[in-house]
């Protein structure tokens, strides 16, 4: 009885040895995402998507400039700035035509 129990448990660690590497394979090759460029997708960038952005950095700006003396007195300015101002801009005009998240 031992001896058969200790034979399973050695064979079955060999199998999860074994087995292991392909799964992680699989695992990373589902995360991996691929971002297909389309025209229908670039139109829409173009159209919809770029403006939008544009006119969400302006806000931003605005807003930022209405929140400055708030966010220098919490010593925030920079972070203020990141997100009210660089997010949207380098979401518009850093990122490849099409690239919809």
């Amino acid at each position: 009885m031992h001896k058969t129990l200790k034979q399973s448990m050695v064979f079955f660690v060999i199998s999860v040895m074994v087995f292991i590497p392909f799964g992680t394979a699989a695992l990373a090759q589902d995360m991996m995402t691929t971002h297909e460029m389309s025209a229908e997708k670039m139109i829409a960038d173009i159209l919809l998507v770029r403006p939008t952005g544009i006119v969400a950095t302006v806000f931003g700006a605005g807003i930022f400039i209405v929140s400055l003396p708030f966010s220098a007195l919490g010593r925030n300015t920079p972070e203020v700035w990141d997100k009210l101002v660089v997010e949207p801009a380098s979401f518009t005009f850093t990122r490849a035509l099409g690239d919809l998240p």
